[in-house]
């Protein structure tokens, strides 16, 4: 702590994935159903639980899955079950006796015990040519946390993990260390956040093309170097920003006007790409050294994954670095003291909730350095898997949920969509849209124009219109939906008429009930359906 400490701020600019591509992929969901997941999100009775969240977060993330990727379903509590003994391809079957048996999911697995369905899932080998990517939702903590970030640290190599934390309980520790063990994002639902949003950002994460070769270089002057505290970038997700911290440890003192530059480089496919940044080498003033404060909590965090607990000599290490710079870990705390009697302060804990102000659009790369100051002013300072039925068993379904909760109308829309994207012209569509299935079946365009792709348009339209606040969790459905079925890049270059006649029919029908739908939004492209997508 005795040398500038440094914090950059990586955000490079990732290609996407074209919209609609088949992509291969092994996607594994793991659901906590421990007794809590029945608890309200928030804390009010009249909100929803966070079993019925997830489920219909689960919902969204099949249904946002690409014919030719594998998936499967793990649920636990005190015991785990398995959908399927492994992971079985994406079709229409799979997906709908999947989504049958999610609806009947309910909180009703005890205790919270992760470590046997991660070895499990671990134990089913990986596909070839199809990266694992591990979903995993939890609102609790567990008596073994390290044992379950070092398990997932030890397949880090074979997948990816993306964990939720759902309420203001889940283990902060837990769901961000199995997520930097494996290379993923970590996201915490609390109050009243949609889960729904994140999980499908994180989706969309996992879709992209996987980054290799990541690598740093410095431009410093002689003399200079950069020691990184802690491991350096091994993953990096299309808009999540990667933090790295290190010491800027010195010979002369460089002059005014000296610059530094880092290079981030790193290949996706056989592309190179390369991203730099130039920044001043004298360092920001700063009495509390917030830079080498959040330098030290990353750190710490780090320690703590890799900390094996039968160590002492490893405990001690992460406690005297904790105690040394005044930044609390999972061994130590702050005690507040009573400076006039010398005794700890009695009375029970105060929550305060503070508003955290948004920050304007980041740039690319950014650096902050902080002073240094003398060290003596720092110091002051169990397995139900063993009734698994045939690989992919899903007929077992007779049992009916006690609690139906109301779909919402974004649910009910989606819940509709086959597996290769597009929509049937039926009643329940109809009654979904709004509208009666004589007008629908009526006001079609064109004989030329197939049923199923007349019904996807409606469906399309519709989650323009009445769902266009909601877009981050049918993005992925959209986009499924438009590279539908054979030639179907000529199935959507539609004529104009039949992408007015669907916004005609919409807009006429009678409005359905407002606790129902929300109001339609005006489309982009609703003064030219020329052009619509």
């Amino acid at each position: 702590m005795g040398d500038p400490a440094m914090m950059v701020t990586l955000l490079p600019s990732l290609p996407e994935a074209i919209p609609g591509q088949s992509l291969a992929g092994e996607f594994i969901f793991l659901l906590d159903r421990s007794g809590s997941m029945g608890c309200p999100m928030d804390g009010r009775d009249h909100s929803p639980q966070s079993i019925d969240s997830a489920k219909e977060t689960l919902v969204l993330l099949l249904k946002s899955l690409l014919l030719g990727c594998y998936f499967n379903i793990y649920s636990f509590g005190s015991r785990f079950e398995s959908f399927c003994r492994q992971s079985v391809g994406y079709t229409q079957q799979t997906m709908a006796k999947s989504l049958q048996r999610v609806r009947q999911l309910q909180a009703d697995l005890g205790g919270t015990e992760i470590l046997a369905p991660l070895r499990s899932i671990y134990r089913s080998p990986c596909r070839d040519g199809h990266p694992r990517q591990l979903f995993v939702f939890t609102d609790g903590e567990v008596g073994n946390t390290q044992d379950v970030i070092a398990e997932v640290q030890r397949h880090w190599r074979a997948h990816r993990c993306f964990s939720f934390g759902i309420g203001e309980r889940a283990s902060t520790a837990l769901v961000k260390g199995i997520a930097r063990a494996a290379g993923g994002s970590a996201e915490f639902i609390t109050g009243q956040d949609r889960m729904q949003p994140k999980a499908l950002q994180s989706l969309k994460r996992a879709l992209q093309p996987a980054v290799t070769g990541i690598s740093l270089s410095w431009d410093l002057p002689p003399g200079m170097e950069a020691a990184l505290l802690g491991r350096g970038p091994e993953v990096i997700l299309p808009g999540q920003r990667c933090l790295i911290y290190a010491q800027l440890r010195r010979q002369p003192q460089p002059p005014d006007t000296a610059m530094g530059g880092v290079t981030l480089q790193y290949r996706i496919h056989d592309q190179t790409y390369k991203e730099m940044l130039q920044f001043p080498l004298q360092p920001q003033d700063a009495d509390r050294l917030p830079i080498h404060r959040l330098a030290a909590k990353s750190l710490l965090l780090e320690l703590e994954g890799a900390v094996d607990t039968r160590s002492e000599g490893d405990r001690c290490w992460v406690l005297e670095t904790s105690l040394s710079l005044g930044v609390v870990c999972s061994l130590t705390a702050y005690v507040g003291v009573d400076t006039e009697r010398g005794q700890p302060v009695q009375g029970p804990l105060v929550r305060r909730d503070i508003l955290l102000r948004g920050f304007g659009a980041a740039p690319h790369m950014a650096m902050c350095c902080s002073a240094s100051v003398p060290m003596d002013e720092l110091l002051e300072t169990a397995c139900v898997s063993m009734g698994f039925a045939a690989d992919c068993d899903f007929e077992d379904f007779s049992a009916v949920s006690e609690r139906a909760p109301e779909e919402s109308p974004l649910l009910r829309l989606v819940s509709l969509q086959n597996a290769d994207g597009f929509w049937d012209l039926d009643p329940r569509l109809a009654a979904a849209l709004g509208v009666s299935e004589t007008d629908a079946r009526g006001r079609m365009p064109s004989k030329d124009v197939a049923p199923g792709v007349w019904a996807t348009v409606l469906a399309v339209v519709w989650l323009h219109g009445w769902a266009a606040g909601q877009r981050d969790e049918w993005e992925l459905l959209e986009a499924k939906a438009v590279g539908w079925g054979p030639g179907s890049a000529n199935a959507w270059k539609l004529p104009t008429p039949c992408w007015a006649a669907a916004l005609a029919l919409l807009s006429s029908s009678s409005e359905p009930p407002r606790s129902l739908y929300p109001p339609p939004r005006k489309l982009p492209w609703a003064s030219n359906p020329a052009e619509a997508p």
